[in-house]
Formats: structure tokens, C-alpha cells, sequence
């Protein structure tokens, strides 16, 4: 299940480890509601700014 998680949000152009990880966030914390669910699809996601994946310090 999750390697088809994984391909799918590939597929349309998404991070995997980004979307995974804010899809997640946003279910738990219940700022996505149930009715809202549809938007955390791959195809229909947008990031928030605090989803964006932090650069590696050098």
C-alpha cells in the first residue's frame, strides 16, 4: 500500500516524502475535514509553506 502511495504521488509530479508527510499532519492535527479529504490527493495537493522539504545546511 504504501509503494502505491508512493508511485502515484510520483506520477503526477509530487514529492512523495513532502506530500506524505503534510497529508499526514494535516489529517492528524484535524485541520483537513473529512468532507475536505479529496484535496490531499496527490493530483489535487498544493503544499503549504511549512511542507516545503528545509535545504541541508553545508
Amino acid at each position: 500500500m504504501a509503494m502505491t502511495l508512493i508511485q502515484t504521488a510520483k506520477l503526477n509530479g509530487v514529492d512523495p516524502q513532502a506530500w506524505l508527510t503534510d497529508v499526514l499532519e494535516r489529517i492528524v492535527s484535524g485541520r483537513t475535514k473529512v468532507t475536505e479529504l479529496d484535496t490531499l490527493l496527490p493530483w489535487n495537493w498544493k503544499p503549504n509553506n511549512s511542507a516545503a522539504v528545509p535545504a541541508v545546511a553545508a
